[in-house]
C-alpha cells in the first residue's frame, strides 16, 4: 500500500530545533509537490511549507520564514522539514501531503491535496 509516514515530532523547549521527515512508502516523491500543514488545538489547519516536484521551488508561511527549511533527499523518498528557533506557537500536529498535479501555489487550498496525506506527528514547544 502506498502511503506517507511522518516522523520526528516531540516535546522540546522554546529555541530548540526539530527535524520532521515525510517518507514515501512504495513510491517515490520526485514527481509530487509535497507540503507540510499543521493544526494547533482549536485552530484550523494551515499550510506551513511546500517544495515543488524535483525541488524547483519552495514556499514558507510568513510565520516560519527564516526558521524552517524544507528539502528533498537525493533518493526521492523523503521530504524533510528542519525547524529551528521553535516557539510555543509552533505547537501543533504536523501533516505532510503530496500531490502529483499541484504546484506550491496549491498550499493555500488544502482540499486540492488529494493523492496522499500522512497520519500526522505531534510537535510540542513548551518550557
Amino acid at each position: 500500500q502506498c502511503k506517507l509516514v511522518e516522523s520526528g515530532g516531540g516535546l522540546v523547549q522554546p529555541g530548540s530545533s526539530l527535524s520532521l521527515s515525510c517518507a514515501a512508502s512504495r513510491f517515490t516523491l520526485d514527481h509530487y509537490a509535497v507540503a507540510w500543514f499543521r493544526q494547533a488545538p482549536g485552530k484550523e489547519r494551515e499550510g506551513v511549507s511546500c517544495i515543488s516536484s524535483y525541488g524547483r521551488s519552495t514556499y514558507y508561511a510568513d510565520s516560519v520564514k527564516g526558521r524552517f527549511t524544507i528539502s528533498r533527499d537525493s533518493a526521492g523518498n523523503t521530504v524533510s522539514l528542519q525547524m529551528n528557533s521553535l516557539k510555543p506557537e509552533d505547537t501543533a500536529v504536523y501533516y505532510c501531503a503530496a500531490d502529483v498535479g499541484l504546484t506550491c501555489d496549491g498550499i493555500h487550498y488544502q482540499s486540492l491535496w488529494k493523492d496522499y496525506w500522512g497520519q500526522g506527528t505531534q510537535v510540542t514547544v513548551s518550557s
